[in-house]
């Protein structure tokens, strides 16, 4: 399946809002795949440019873009897991390495790289928008039809790493959101009770 969008709206221009049914029952049954489960097809190229101008789409208090994506496929990304695998085992830790299967095993990962504007919006919100973009990526990479992992671990907080990955100073790995195809259905988690969760604010 490929993504057919329809042209952005011209800024100012009102945007149709509608019902959605479609979406809401993606929702409702919406599960992460393992990231080891993930192989090829992956989303090629312009499906993977459509699929980061649908997650830049995401609430951004200032219109900041306080996020950029890097992404990681092929030779390159073979590259960059056997940078970190050095990394790791030049440091004698084998459990850092072995945790490198859930970025070697599927063949397309997007690093969101929340990037912190000095501004009045705070910081925070920011952060939040980086989340709320790893989000919308990952969410549009299942309605596409394929398996989808928010993932970050050592490598994504690690000082080294997160210089061979290119960040700069003050910025953070939001999320790896990795992609392919599961070679087997994900099977459902337990879910929060979200009743438990919510309150009601009475004065």
């Amino acid at each position: 399946m490929s993504i057919a969008l329809p042209d952005a709206p011209s800024f100012g221009a009102p945007v149709d809002q509608h019902p959605c049914p479609e979406l809401l029952n993606f929702l409702a049954t919406r599960r992460s795949a393992s990231a080891v489960t993930l192989a090829e097809p992956a989303p090629g190229d312009d499906d993977v440019a459509a699929l980061i101008r649908l997650a830049a789409r995401a609430p951004d208090h200032g219109k900041l873009a306080p996020w950029r994506f890097i992404v990681l496929r092929g030779e390159n990304k073979a590259a960059y897991a056997a940078r970190l695998e050095a990394l790791a085992q030049g440091r004698g830790d084998v459990r850092a390495a072995a945790k490198l299967a859930k970025l070697k095993t599927p063949p397309l990962g997007i690093a969101v790289v929340s990037a912190p504007r000095v501004h009045e919006i705070p910081e925070w919100e920011q952060v939040l928008s980086a989340g709320a973009v790893c989000t919308g990526l990952l969410y549009a990479a299942q309605a596409l039809g394929y398996g989808a992992n928010w993932i970050t671990d050592w490598y994504a907080y690690d000082a080294e790493a997160k210089s061979v990955l290119g960040l700069n100073a003050g910025e953070n790995v939001a999320g790896f959101i990795f992609i392919g195809t599961a070679k087997e259905p994900p099977m459902e988690r337990e879910r929060p009770d979200s009743a438990v969760l919510t309150s009601v604010w009475k004065p």
